[in-house]
């Protein structure tokens, strides 16, 4: 019998917590209080689904290897889905309209729809519906 996790928590360095906050809340991200702090905070994508953003020097303590400059190094994609091709736009311009950029044109497979975007630290996300 296979692991099946119950819950998921990526963990992303960001320069700064409060422009990172502030960006994420524009796109209609809540964070968990309990897991705040002056290093860290916690955003909820669902319920069993959590993005751990923490400060550089915080995240540091993690790890023993170098923290990649998102800016100039892909260390990971993080796709996202939506209800809706509306919805994938919507959040797409939520995040370009807070600071955001583009990392890749709208893509558009008939059965799957995506748009990507960068966020200000420059973590790569990808927004995607499947019409199932």
């Amino acid at each position: 019998m296979a692991t099946q996790p119950k819950m998921l928590f990526v963990n992303l360095p960001v320069d700064d917590l409060d422009k990172s906050v502030t960006f994420f809340t524009a796109l209609g991200f809540e964070f968990n209080p309990q897991f705040t702090d002056q290093n860290a905070t916690c955003m909820i994508l669902n319920e069993n689904t959590f993005i751990m953003l923490l400060v550089n020097s915080f995240f540091q303590n993690f790890t023993k290897k170098s923290i990649a400059d998102a800016k100039t190094i892909t260390e990971a994609i993080i796709t996202i889905s939506a209800d809706s091709r509306e919805e994938v736009d919507q959040i797409v311009e939520k995040a370009l309209a807070a600071g955001g950029t583009t990392s890749n044109p709208k893509m558009d497979e008939g059965f799957m729809y995506s748009w990507s975007f960068q966020d200000i630290n420059g973590h790569l996300w990808e927004v995607v519906y499947m019409d199932q």
